[in-house]
């Protein structure tokens, strides 16, 4: 029997993918690029597996967090882009916020909202500086992922996102 788990295919089909469109505006050039939904498939494919909600933090894990949803955000990243980003660009948060539920709470609905999660995650990339790797190129979304997500203090490895990529995400674009 086959591991549970959300399908990649279905995933980028019906959420990733319309999601980007909704956020991408003359304000937002690129967000809703090729790269940009390999980079994210690949950054929930290695941060969660396409199972985990929360982050697993010890073998009977029974603690929430401090990483939420398919892309695992801590909370103070979901925060930092709230204060020092979106007010910035009102009307890419407008897009952002319309994608967002009255209830629950912003870090709940990174796990509760897919839609949600998916542009979060594209705007913490969307707001670094380093440019995305080629579509179909691994190592450079993992390169990426490891800069400006995991970031170069943090426990995740370029190897270990590359290997997540071309077992779960390749076989699906």
């Amino acid at each position: 029997m086959a591991e549970a788990g959300l399908s990649v295919k279905h995933f980028a089909l019906h959420v990733v993918r319309p999601t980007l469109a909704r956020l991408s505006g003359p304000d937002a050039s690129g967000v809703d690029s090729e790269s940009a939904v390999e980079l994210l498939l690949g950054t929930a494919a290695h941060e969660s597996g396409f199972r985990a909600l929360d982050q697993i933090t010890s073998r009977d894990d029974r603690t929430l967090g401090p990483a939420y949803g398919l892309f695992q955000i801590e909370p103070a990243t979901l925060d930092d882009l709230y204060a020092n980003f979106l007010p910035f660009r009102p009307a890419l948060a407008e897009r952002l916020e319309s994608l967002r539920a009255p209830q629950p709470a912003r870090v709940t609905q990174l796990v509760t909202n897919l839609a949600y999660a998916v542009a979060v995650a594209r705007l913490v990339y969307w707001r670094s500086p380093m440019r995305l790797a080629a579509p179909g190129n691994a190592e450079g979304h993992a390169r990426v992922w490891k800069e400006v997500f995991n970031t170069r203090l943090g426990k995740g490895r370029v190897e270990d996102f590359v290997r997540h990529f071309n077992t779960m995400v390749r076989p699906n674009l």
